[in-house]
């Protein structure tokens, strides 16, 4: 059984953190909670996600997975407005998810899950831990995607450093401690990444809320932040560019 009711923003802030990296995906439904897990096909980067029951209007669930086309039920969610109440149903007779939107019902076919992975979430060491605010993460980022296609990410016991090469421009982001809302950096760290990735990461998180960056020297970065105001989270890690020599 699986039959919720959420505020539209809300389940549109769960399609927008997982639809740039996968189409499909196994939504684990639990009695307390909704989870998923999964890896982009590139094997770049892997999403997970937790949303508690208190996020939702109305809970009733049992244990159950349910494939879904993640931009297909976003196309349906592009029809609801602020503030509408959005039911979900699984129908078990057809195997289809029942979304109703004010008097618009869309019954949507689901997906077998049997060929669907379960990726585990490694659990890394990553020495150094940034938390900035949504607004000046994405200002770097969105300055470097004019310069380059890749951005490095670096972190000292004093400083935190985003910054872009192009053939011919450049963009540096450095904050210090004070200006952070947390850093801890024991020695110096800096990565490299796909500001395609990295971008799509963080453009669901906006204004004064936190992001947390957890990086290393070469080493995946893990981003975290808070959804479905405040009763979920999503943990994102990426894979690093190494540089050639």
């Amino acid at each position: 059984m699986f039959n919720v009711k959420v505020k539209s923003e809300i389940l549109k802030s769960i399609i927008e953190v997982t639809s740039p990296l996968v189409n499909e995906v196994k939504l684990n439904i639990k009695p307390d909670a909704l989870t998923l897990r999964a890896v982009d096909p590139a094997h770049v980067a892997m999403v997970d996600l937790h949303v508690d029951k208190k996020a939702f209007e109305e809970y009733k669930a049992e244990e159950i997975e349910l494939g879904v086309d993640i931009d297909k039920l976003g196309g349906i969610m592009r029809l609801s407005t602020s503030g509408d109440i959005v039911t979900l149903e699984h129908n078990e007779e057809t195997n289809q998810l029942v979304v109703k939107i004010g008097n618009l019902v869309r019954r949507m076919a689901l997906i077998d899950t049997a060929g669907m992975p379960d990726p585990k979430m490694p659990n890394l060491d990553l020495p150094a831990k940034i938390v900035i605010k949504a607004s000046e993460l994405s200002r770097g980022v969105r300055a470097s995607e004019a310069v380059s296609d890749h951005l490095a990410l670096q972190a000292n016991k004093d400083n935190f450093e985003l910054s872009a090469e192009g053939d011919t421009d450049t963009v540096n982001l450095k904050l210090p401690k004070d200006l952070l809302l947390e850093l801890k950096a024991p020695s110096k760290c800096k990565s490299l990444f796909s500001i395609d990735y990295f971008s799509n990461m963080i453009k669901s998180v906006r204004g004064e809320e936190p992001i947390t960056i957890k990086l290393g020297t070469d080493n995946p970065a893990r981003v975290e932040f808070n959804i479905a105001e405040k009763n979920g989270y999503v943990h994102y890690l990426l894979a690093p560019r190494i540089e050639s020599e």
